[in-house]
Parts: C-alpha cells; sequence; structure tokens
C-alpha cells in the first residue's frame, strides 16, 4: 500500500480552505482497491503547523516514508519555510511524486521555490508569467482580485477540458469516445501554470477556456519522472479538487461571494470524470500502471 500525504499550507482555520474542505477527495483515493481487493492508498490529512517555524511533517518530508504529497497551496505567500521547500524537493529528488495546487493571483505563491515544480506556477507579485500577453485580467466580476484570474465558470459547474497531444495518463477515460477525460470542476479565477524555461521533463497536458474572455489557460502540467526524480503534477487552482467544487453543499469560507452553480450536480459523466482524474493522478505519482 503506497501512503499519501494530502496537506494545507495554512494552520488550521475553520473559515479558511482547510483540510478538512478536501474530504470528498481524501474519500475517493482512500476507496480504491487493487485486483485483490487491498486498498492502494493510505492517506493522512492535515494543516500546517503555526507560522513561524518549519513544519514538522514537511521539513521533514525526504526522510519520511510517504509516497505522495498533495499540497494545497491556500495561503497568501508565507506557507511554507526555506525547510519546508528543501525537504520537498529533497523528497521529489528521491523519487516521492508531488502534485501541487494553488489558486489565483498570489494565493499560493509559497510553492514558487520548490525544486522544479515551483517554476511551473506563476504568480501576479512572483515568477510571472513570461509571456506578458498573458498577464492580464480575466475574471472582470469579483473586482478584488487580479491576474492571474481565469474564469472557468462558477464552483458547483463544471468546465470542458481540451487534452494535449500526445495524451498524457492523467487524462485517460477508457469509456469516452476518444479515450479522452473531458471534465473538471470550474472555478471563477484560476491560477496560472505553464511549462518552466529549459525543463524538458515537464508539458502542458490540458487546457481550459475562459467563459468570460474565451482565452484559453493552462490547467496542469506534468514533471515525468526521469533518472532518480519522481513524478509531479502542477494544477492550476486546488478548486479542482475541493469539496465545495464536487459539492457546493458542503460549503465554502465566508470570504467566498461568487453565487455557485449546480451544474455538476445535474451531470454524472462530470462527476466520474474528476473523481477519474484524480485517481488517475494518483496512480501515475505512485507509478501505477494506468
Amino acid at each position: 500500500m503506497k501512503r499519501i500525504l494530502m496537506q494545507t499550507t495554512i494552520p488550521y482555520d475553520a473559515d479558511d480552505w482547510h483540510i478538512g474542505r478536501f474530504s470528498l477527495l481524501r474519500d475517493t483515493l482512500a476507496d480504491m482497491r487493487g485486483g485483490d481487493g487491498a486498498p492502494l492508498f493510505e492517506v493522512t490529512m492535515r494543516d500546517r503547523d503555526p507560522l513561524g517555524a518549519p513544519d514538522s511533517v514537511l521539513s521533514t518530508l525526504d526522510t519520511s516514508d510517504y509516497d505522495e504529497l498533495w499540497l494545497f497551496a491556500v495561503d497568501v505567500g508565507s506557507g511554507l519555510t526555506p525547510d519546508d521547500c528543501g525537504a520537498i524537493s529533497r523528497f521529489r529528488w528521491q523519487g516521492g511524486g508531488l502534485m501541487v495546487a494553488r489558486d489565483h493571483m498570489d494565493l499560493g505563491s509559497s510553492v514558487c521555490t520548490l525544486g522544479g515544480v515551483g517554476a511551473a506556477h506563476f504568480f501576479h507579485s512572483k515568477n510571472p508569467d513570461p509571456d506578458p500577453t498573458r498577464c492580464r485580467i480575466d475574471d472582470t466580476i469579483t473586482s478584488d482580485i487580479s491576474w492571474p484570474n481565469y474564469h472557468s465558470g462558477a464552483n458547483g459547474d463544471f468546465q470542458q477540458i481540451e487534452p494535449s497531444l500526445p495524451l498524457h495518463p492523467v487524462l485517460r477515460d477508457a469509456t469516452s469516445a476518444d479515450g479522452a477525460l473531458r471534465f473538471l470542476p470550474s472555478h471563477p479565477h484560476e491560477g496560472a501554470v505553464g511549462q518552466p524555461e529549459n525543463d524538458n521533463s515537464a508539458r502542458v497536458i490540458a487546457t481550459g477556456r475562459s467563459k468570460l474572455s474565451g482565452r484559453d489557460f493552462n490547467i496542469a502540467v506534468a514533471f515525468e519522472p526521469h533518472d532518480d526524480i519522481g513524478p509531479a503534477i502542477a494544477a492550476s487552482t486546488f478548486h479542482h479538487f475541493a469539496d465545495y467544487n464536487w459539492d457546493p453543499a458542503f460549503g465554502a469560507p465566508s470570504f467566498v461571494s461568487e453565487a455557485p452553480g449546480h451544474a455538476l450536480a445535474g451531470s454524472p459523466e462530470a462527476q466520474r470524470s474528476i473523481r477519474l482524474y484524480a485517481k488517475n493522478i494518483a496512480l501515475w505519482l505512485s507509478g501505477y500502471p494506468l
């Protein structure tokens, strides 16, 4: 059985995106079974320790027995210390699998110094998108959020994505007509990810399209394992995995001002696609066949 650590970059706060708001993802991964019926994953969920010192788990991740880290960067810039980033980077250099998701503007910008994967995350004030034509506001509805903020739809709705070719394993769907999964949760202001310069192990594997501007934006970047370095995914928003986006009835922090949608609740196909995406990531990061 492989061990997955699901962790946020903030201490617990009932009125924020604490790790308890990703319970449906946890259940989805913990319920996965192998051919013999045995569980494939043991999932541990935690928020980070209080700020001002290295996190007791992240700062020693490279000496732990975890196989994957699913890191939800929900901080505003101070969620990871240099010790945390160093250990997470070493964890991947030693073969560990890493999924790092952030959100709009500067939300989650503490991930910038993560080895390799940090360079795939573009923020407003740190590591901005090298393409200046993409450094402009997309979501004009929530006026206090600046770029990057791609509007893929309301929380609780779903978006149709465009898989990049060649099709990456995390986007495979054997039940679809073309073998690719097509739906993920939507969010009013997704962040920006892209292939880091001079890193041939990484590529964009899927794109979305803004419902406001019609502009295409990157959904996810995959880093292929090579030598002793483990695989990784850089995701444009943690809302692809949050309970509120899978089912708005689970609620959101009080600062979420946008009205939710309800399209996902009426689409079993989109619900299945969303959970399959999470399962595929978990399998790929651990080296299980897909």
